[in-house]
């Protein structure tokens, strides 16, 4: 059956583009309104914004540094005063700073972990007094197949991602009973700016053959969302490159 999200309002973190862009396109398609949230990149999170509204369903952008505690209270008030409060958290915002071991700084982990793992734990307290008082809600986390793999980011990169799933399993076993899942997706070279910008120039190693697209991203989400049983999960993805 077509997931039906009429009425529910989704926010995205780093939307702007890439995969978060996709998840925001195809949760309006499915009927919700959106939340764009985007560190410097106002002018593509204007465009995505443009692309949900032209699906008949309402949209905000809202620039917030989700690793900082009070831009993540403003950003989560900024939504419910323009659409609603959030019934629907898609944690994508992240960053993946290659380096090599020799070259990894502590600033380069502290930010790393900041970014990807701090902002799940900063906008997951946001949302879930909302979520509690209706007793539904949906929480997706986007790791990777660094979490389990060697990845070619760097440890901390490894380090955060794993973190994130563990904090998915976390909340999913606290928050089950009060109608609320929590879930992961963890796609491995994805076509984005990432790959494309030297993690990886070749897709031969891909027993598929290809590398995936933010839009197959976007189908597991919606298939998590639409699961009320499902909770606690990380699926992969990796074009048969790796299995958990």
């Amino acid at each position: 059956m077509p997931l039906n999200l009429t009425g529910r309002i989704a926010l995205v973190t780093g939307a702007s583009r890439g995969i978060g862009a996709a998840i925001a396109l195809a949760l309006a398609e499915a009927g919700a309104d959106i939340a764009v949230n985007y560190q410097n990149k106002a002018a593509q999170a204007e465009a995505v914004a443009a692309a949900v509204i032209a699906t008949g369903r309402r949209a905000v952008t809202i620039q917030a540094d989700v690793s900082d505690s009070a831009a993540v209270t403003a950003m989560v008030r900024h939504c419910e005063e323009k659409l609603g409060p959030v019934d629907i958290l898609i944690n994508n915002a992240g960053i993946g700073l290659i380096r090599g071991i020799d070259d990894l700084t502590e600033a380069d982990f502290d930010t790393t972990i900041a970014v990807n793992l701090k902002s799940v734990f900063l906008c997951t307290q946001a949302v879930l007094p909302h979520m509690r008082a209706r007793n539904w809600g949906r929480i997706v986390n986007i790791s990777s197949g660094a979490a389990r793999g060697a990845g070619g980011v760097g440890p901390h990169y490894n380090a955060s991602k794993a973190g994130m799933e563990g904090l998915t399993r976390g909340y999913a076993s606290r928050l089950v009973k009060q109608g609320i899942t929590v879930n992961a997706v963890a796609p491995s070279l994805i076509e984005t700016d990432m790959v494309r910008s030297g993690l990886a120039a070749s897709a031969a190693r891909i027993p598929l053959g290809r590398f995936g697209t933010a839009e197959e991203v976007a189908q597991v989400v919606l298939m998590l969302i639409g699961n009320a049983y499902m909770t606690g999960q990380t699926v992969a993805m990796s074009g048969g490159l790796a299995f958990n």
